[in-house]
This record gives structure tokens, C-alpha cells and sequence, in this order.
């Protein structure tokens, strides 16, 4: 999920770049400052040593981190004890972007325009719906479109191509 950090005051000031959500803070985890995290991205370098995610309380270097349980224990070098690691909990991390040309990323499919291969617009996307089986492009008519279908993005659109009935009212 994207979310913009920018601010709202004069031009003269740089826009804030956009952040991510990518995982959430659940809960203290021993003694030592540990945390545990639920991550949000299949993007594990998100927890690699050093790199840095940003919170509201501000910016956290991870120094380790493991898996635990479909989770993960996660030791921030500005965190070295339980008291301090309980203000976490609930703490949205986030970061920005990762650059990589062969994923589609949600935040960059929402609002571009999906049309069949024959040119036909079937209108834009609102939301991108987590499903077992493929996540879903989420169209503001309310008609939902498996991501199995997608062929291409080119520029603002996205070519898709679906089974007879895909776009049929019901």
C-alpha cells in the first residue's frame, strides 16, 4: 500500500518522497529491545542489516533480524531495552520504493486504466485485493480482475486478457 508523505507547506520546501507501508510493529520480544514484526512485502531485504524504515518516531537501522512464526524478531539499533521496545507497539514501519522493472508494484497500478487487447477500456483501478488464488485489480465499476489475466502495462494502461464473461454485468 502506498502511502505519500508530502508536505503540505510552501513550494519552497522539497516534497517528502513517498513511503510504503510495509510491515507492522506487534509487540515487544524479550529483554534486549527486540521486536516483533509482521511484515507486509515479499521483499525480505526490507530486513537486512542496515537498512533503515521509517516510523512516526523516526527513522529505525534494523542491527538483526530472524523469523518467528510467520513473523519476525526484529533488534533496531536505536532500541536496547523492553521498555523502550513496548512505545513500538502498533508502530507502522515503512520505506520508500524499491526499484525493480520486472515487479508490479500496487501503488503504482492504482488509477491507470485497464482495456482488453482489442482496445476496449474496462476503467480504472481503485484498489489491488489480496486473493489466495491471484490479487485482484479492484476497477471503480466494482468489477474485479485477477492479475493471472494481465499481459503488459504500457504507459497509463494496463492490457489484460480474460475469459469470455470477465467483464459481463451480473
Amino acid at each position: 500500500m502506498a502511502v505519500p508523505s508530502t508536505s503540505s507547506s510552501s513550494t519552497d520546501q522539497p516534497e517528502a518522497p513517498l513511503l510504503l507501508e510495509i510491515g507492522r510493529v506487534d509487540r515487544a520480544h524479550g529483554i534486549r529491545g527486540e521486536v516483533v514484526v509482521t511484515l507486509w512485502t515479499n521483499r525480505l531485504e526490507r530486513l537486512e542489516v542496515g537498512a533503515v524504515l521509517c516510523a512516526d518516531s523516526g527513522e529505525l537501522t534494523v542491527a538483526e533480524a530472524r523469523p518467528f512464526q510467520q513473523r519476525w524478531i526484529v533488534q533496531f539499533s536505536e532500541i536496547s531495552d523492553r521498555s523502550t521496545a513496548e512505545t513500538l507497539r502498533g508502530l507502522l514501519l515503512k520505506a520508500e520504493p524499491i526499484s525493480d522493472p520486472d515487479e508490479l508494484w500496487v501503488h503504482e497500478l492504482i488509477g491507470l486504466t485497464v482495456c482488453e487487447t482489442d482496445g476496449t477500456e474496462r476503467g480504472r483501478v481503485e484498489a489491488v485485493q489480496a486473493n489466495p488464488a491471484s490479487d485482484l485489480l479492484v476497477l471503480e465499476s466494482g468489477a474485479l480482475v485477477p492479475l493471472t489475466f494481465l499481459l503488459e502495462q504500457t504507459g497509463d494502461r494496463l492490457i489484460v486478457d480474460g475469459p469470455d464473461g470477465l467483464f459481463d454485468e451480473t
